[in-house]
């Protein structure tokens, strides 16, 4: 039987294409609470049932729904779509206080059903081929990584010049500390495989470029690993610059990479050997270790596959929540990642307004009493 998937919220139509690319899986709903939009989308994608109401579209014959609502909005849905059956995708972050993640955790847990967080940067494919790379060896022991999001915001979190304050205002930058921290984090979390962030503090530049808004121009989030390894993430969303969202970096004992800067730049790495010593080191790039490292399916990917957005990202992200489903493979970013990544914006936010005092990550997996579900400071 066809698994049958219900939308909320338009930004999840970029998801509709590598649906509609997978066998068996049938785009039945569409939720969104603009009539106009609901209206528009439906009529273009060809979607068959509209709802205004997430419950209503809840209500229905549905397997499955994508949400991809407001942040803030994310857990509420999760848990209402978990009491009525429905396995979730759910875009990014998680969730917007740390009881969230807590109620997510259990809702999870007892409900038996898929839920899978839709970090899709970490489908991008050069960090899947990074992946691949240091599963094999090719970096040696990693003990460094960085992630940095700059994408000025300024211009989307007002309906118009001067109008209407919109849910970026507020549930953006309107919070302090690393308020969107998953695109940053979630491809160099996935590099340290099997290691988890321990502490984290958090340093902020001031307000300076706009300071009517509570988000400060760059914060630097420095993540001690539990293995003692570190993770370096940089969020800007306010600076008068180029975007660039996908900057990463790794380190390890045998090599590095670096992903693009700009202005011509292109992913390079550089390994041990390559050079008689580091004084005389040039980087080379990394689409010479296309071959031999890259996922199999990446490689054959279709056009189409490639064309569902995010540099493809968009197809295969749902490919594996569709086989997740299916039973067929565990959901790639489970729910204690999802935890664990969005709570980076919380505490970021406590550290920040407490001096950047270290503090302390949840272990989501393992503290299942009250008593334990403390922030230590």
């Amino acid at each position: 039987m066809a698994i049958k998937v219900g939308i909320a919220g338009k930004r999840g139509i970029c998801f509709l294409q590598g649906l509609r690319g997978i066998e068996d899986v049938q785009v039945e709903a569409f939720c969104d609470i603009d009539e106009d939009v609901l209206t528009a989308e439906a009529s273009k994608h060809g979607i068959s049932h509209t709802y205004r109401v997430f419950e209503d579209m809840l209500a229905s014959d549905i397997d499955a729904v994508i949400i991809a609502t407001p942040m803030q909005l994310h857990v509420q849905q999760v848990l209402a779509a978990l009491d009525a059956g429905k396995h979730v995708l759910s875009e990014v972050p998680a969730g917007t206080t740390m009881d969230e993640m807590y109620w997510l955790v259990e809702a999870v847990e007892h409900s038996g059903k898929v839920y899978m967080m839709a970090e899709n940067y970490f489908y991008i494919p050069e960090n899947q081929l990074i992946m691949n790379m240091v599963r094999g060896g090719v970096f040696g022991d990693v003990y460094f990584g960085e992630g940095e999001y700059l994408h000025n915001i300024k211009s989307i979190v007002h309906k118009n010049v001067g109008g209407v304050n919109l849910w970026r205002n507020y549930w953006q930058l309107g919070l302090r500390g690393m308020f969107y921290p998953t695109h940053s984090a979630g491809p160099v979390m996935k590099w340290f495989e099997g290691d988890r962030v321990k502490s984290l503090c958090c340093m902020g530049a001031g307000h300076h470029t706009q300071p009517s808004f509570r988000q400060e121009d760059t914060t630097i989030t420095l993540c001690q690993m539990e293995s003692g390894k570190m993770v370096k993430l940089r969020l800007d969303c306010l600076s008068e610059r180029p975007h660039n969202m996908s900057y990463y970096s790794l380190q390890g004992t045998k090599g590095c990479y670096e992903a693009p800067r700009g202005l011509g730049d292109d992913h390079k790495i550089w390994l041990t050997g390559m050079d008689k010593d580091t004084d005389s080191a040039s980087w080379r790039p990394l689409k010479d270790f296309w071959d031999e490292y890259m996922p199999e399916r990446y490689k054959h990917a279709t056009e189409e596959q490639r064309s569902a957005g995010h540099w493809g990202g968009d197809f295969f992200i749902v490919e594996d929540f569709i086989n997740a489903v299916k039973g067929k493979a565990a959901p790639t970013v489970d729910v204690y990642e999802a935890c664990e990544w969005s709570s980076i914006a919380m505490l970021s936010a406590l550290s920040l307004m407490n001096g950047s005092k270290v503090v302390d990550m949840p272990d989501f997996r393992k503290q299942k009493r009250y008593v334990d579900q403390n922030v230590k400071i």
